[in-house]
């Protein structure tokens, strides 16, 4: 049974930044249409990019093991080995510069500390059960979570303290996101509910979107509401984090056969989120309740995620074309 600590310190995140809760404050998007894709180094299914403070995208080159960074200035990139075994699934930058990495292949969390634009001694950090870390979100103060989808576990640890702690769930923790009174929600991918931690219990409660929904990301709004990706059924939820219930649902573009993975905010509360199966991003105005939909230059991307930077740019990862694009 979970126990009940206290998590005051979350209480509230300073910079709870949105979309997909990193470091950099999400912009405003305003797309012309205009699409840019740059090949990664290492093509070994690279995912998850992560703005950092400097305005830099780092990667997770999965397969490839080994951290990747992309200078949108000049337009270069640079990489690094990871330790043996790794094999990172999911990253953020916090505002140190410090890169933070699940360790999907050896059950860490890997801390790698920069200095001069160059990455020092790096630092894992062992999960209590192991398994396959897998999202990380970070509260904007000293806080990372991530989730542990073989474990059903969702993890947290605070880097003052180097205390580690999990919260046991069920059916494959996937994406997560941390509202605005730092109330942890993630994605049970395999099955039909998204969770939520209680910021100040510890107390798990769910919400049920039915079966064959296999809700796979979400991702926090400036207005303290939730968006989640419906993979199995086509589908977008909003979520009301306060009341904790389902407002609204809308049908994603492509229908059933899209399989939306990714899901991303502005930082006027526009809700990105792709369809991996149609190659397809869109742009989710919920004033108007249109998409915007934007066919994507390379067949076969597998986007599975996505952000938005400082100026409002979507970034993606391509991890079946190793490509990294840029929607503006």
């Amino acid at each position: 049974m979970l126990k009940a600590f206290a998590l005051c310190a979350l209480l509230p995140a300073l910079a709870i930044a949105g979309g997909s809760n990193y470091t950099v404050a999400p912009g405003v998007s305003r797309p012309a249409g205009k699409i840019s894709e740059w090949n990664v180094p290492t093509p070994k299914f690279a995912r998850d990019p992560a703005p950092a403070p400097d305005g830099r995208i780092y990667i997770a080159v999965m397969a490839g093991n080994r951290l990747a960074r992309f200078d949108p200035a000049t337009e270069r990139f640079e990489e690094w080995e990871l330790p043996a075994g790794t094999r990172p699934h999911g990253l953020v930058v916090d505002e140190r510069g410090t890169v933070w990495m699940t360790g999907n292949g050896n059950g860490t969390l890997l801390e790698i500390p920069f200095s001069n634009g160059q990455p020092q001694a790096m630092k894992p950090h062992p999960t209590p059960s192991g398994g396959t870390p897998h999202t990380i979100v970070f509260d904007g103060r000293d806080t990372l979570w991530f989730t542990n989808q073989s474990a059903n576990k969702v993890t947290r640890y605070q880097r003052g303290s180097g205390k580690m702690e999990e919260f046991s769930t069920r059916d494959g923790p996937y994406g997560l996101a941390i509202d605005r009174d730092g109330n942890v929600w993630f994605c049970q991918a395999s099955g039909q509910r998204v969770g939520r931690i209680d910021a100040r219990s510890g107390k798990i409660t769910e919400i049920d979107l039915g079966a064959g929904s296999l809700p796979r990301r979400i991702a926090a709004a400036p207005d303290n509401t939730l968006w989640v990706v419906r993979y199995g059924d086509g589908k977008l939820t909003h979520i009301d984090a306060g009341r904790q219930s389902v407002l609204k649902t809308y049908d994603m573009p492509a229908g059933p056969r899209g399989n939306p993975y990714a899901v991303t905010v502005d930082g006027a509360g526009k809700v990105w989120a792709n369809e991996i199966s149609v190659d397809t991003v869109s742009l989710l105005d919920p004033v108007t309740g249109k998409f915007q939909v934007f066919s994507l230059p390379t067949s076969n991307e597998g986007i599975r995620k996505m952000i938005v930077d400082a100026e409002g740019r979507l970034w993606y990862m391509g991890s079946h074309s190793g490509k990294l694009g840029v929607v503006r």
